[in-house]
């Protein structure tokens, strides 16, 4: 059996929009949630650093992980484009996710 994983990345969030981007998590939709749970995320946090408006994400994954099919469905490129006005985001609203590698661990 397959271990769990994890996955961190950077995004980053637009001027302004500290607020809106937790109440929009905040009031995240009940089948995207669902989703993401069914695709293997048994974790998922956002951290805001408040200095730069970086987020920074970290995923852990458990074995039955099947994230890499989240963008062709068309709730996540719903919640993208919901997302796109505050957020730094690719040509198809996705967000602009830089990976960040793991360097220690405790």
């Amino acid at each position: 059996m397959a271990e769990e994983t994890v996955k961190a990345f950077r995004m980053q969030l637009k001027p302004g929009f500290e607020a809106e981007y937790k109440k929009r998590h905040d009031e995240i939709w009940p089948e995207l949630s669902q989703l993401l749970k069914e695709a293997g995320i048994t974790e998922y946090y956002i951290f805001l650093d408040e200095a730069t408006l970086a987020l920074f994400a970290f995923q852990k994954l458990g074995a039955t992980d099947t994230t890499a099919s989240l963008p062709a469905l068309p709730i996540m490129k719903k919640w993208w484009d919901h997302m796109a006005d505050i957020m730094e985001v690719n040509s198809d609203n996705s967000p602009v996710a830089i990976p960040c590698p793991e360097v220690f661990r405790l």
